[in-house]
């Protein structure tokens, strides 16, 4: 009797097992392709998807991230400990972001990106000083070598630039990051406007500039 009904139920339930086992490999390939398989963070184009609903609310803020002298560190220790560097300023840029119900998302090579919610009382050089910051550079263990990860940050609040869409957010945050990278700051936030003309949402400026700020400055000790 239990051999003939599981033998009525097969040709039922196997195509449906069938289109289970496959809708869970959909899903899994879906997953892979919004996430960058290095940090575990989403792709670009997963942000830009996700991002723009999350800047409508009042006390959003924009963060755009590029590490300090990350290709010296590839080109003294190796690919793989940059992998590792990569791979750690993720984690911990989730971790930061979660906790202040946000998201991050690696924009390519070492450069981030990020929305999270920042009350209008929020300390933000304690934020981003001692916060953020202090927790990307903690010492990590790469096996040959001990590493603190040092990034510039921009920041751009979306209550300083209402209704303003994604791309001219984060355009205000490169700035600002630039900014702070020239002058050796940890993080700087973005200007009420746009200071320089912008190409593929990367400033462009003066003849030049792109030097002047790429040139290597002496970091501000950390306090």
């Amino acid at each position: 009797m239990m051999t003939n009904l599981i033998c009525q139920v097969l040709p039922i339930a196997a195509p449906t097992l069938g289109w289970a086992a496959h809708a869970l490999v959909l899903a899994r390939r879906l997953r892979t392709a919004r996430t960058d398989p290095l940090t575990g963070l989403m792709r670009r184009e997963e942000f830009t998807a996700r991002a723009p609903r999350a800047v409508r609310h009042p006390q959003a803020a924009v963060l755009l991230l590029d590490l300090n002298g990350f290709k010296q560190i590839n080109d003294t220790h190796g690919h793989a400990v940059g992998d590792q560097v990569l791979a750690a300023v993720g984690r911990r840029l989730a971790a930061w972001c979660a906790s202040r119900g946000g998201f991050a998302a690696r924009l390519g090579g070492d450069e981030f990106t990020a929305v999270v919610r920042l009350a209008p009382d929020a300390d933000l050089d304690e934020e981003l000083t001692y916060g953020l910051s202090a927790r990307l550079s903690a010492p990590l263990d790469a096996g040959t070598v001990t590493l603190s990860p040092r990034a510039s940050i921009g920041l751009c609040h979306t209550a300083h630039r209402p209704g303003a869409a994604l791309s001219e957010l984060l355009r205000a945050a490169d700035e600002a990051m630039y900014t702070a990278k020239r002058l050796g700051d940890h993080w700087r936030p973005a200007g009420a406007t746009s200071t320089y003309p912008t190409v593929a949402g990367r400033r462009a400026g003066r003849p030049g500039t792109h030097l002047t700020l790429l040139t290597p400055v002496r970091r501000r000790a950390a306090s």
